[in-house]
């Protein structure tokens, strides 16, 4: 799985998606202090305008990929990927 870097940039009111979380936060001292400054997954301050986060992404996303809507960005991680497998390897066989 690679990491892709996420250039996360606060909307009008301040606002940016925080994978940590998994919800959209405001970008404010007490989010920056309680939960950006612990987590793994922070890469910086996104040059004053937002915050920049690297984390395995299994979207086919280009990296960095730039966040400019949080809410999208938000329901488009809520969507999980489910991969093809062979049903009938699940299948039991009962004889009688």
């Amino acid at each position: 799985m690679r990491e892709v870097r996420h250039i996360n940039l606060s909307d009008p009111d301040g606002q940016v998606y925080c994978c940590l979380r998994n919800r959209v936060v405001k970008l404010d001292d007490e989010q920056k202090q309680a939960f950006c400054s612990g987590c793994r997954m922070y890469a910086g301050e996104a040059s004053g305008k937002g915050v920049e986060c690297v984390w395995e992404d299994l979207r086919p996303v280009s990296d960095p990929h730039v966040v400019r809507d949080p809410y999208a960005e938000l329901t488009s991680n809520q969507k999980r990927q489910i991969w093809p497998t062979d049903h009938l390897s699940t299948c039991m066989v009962f004889g009688g």
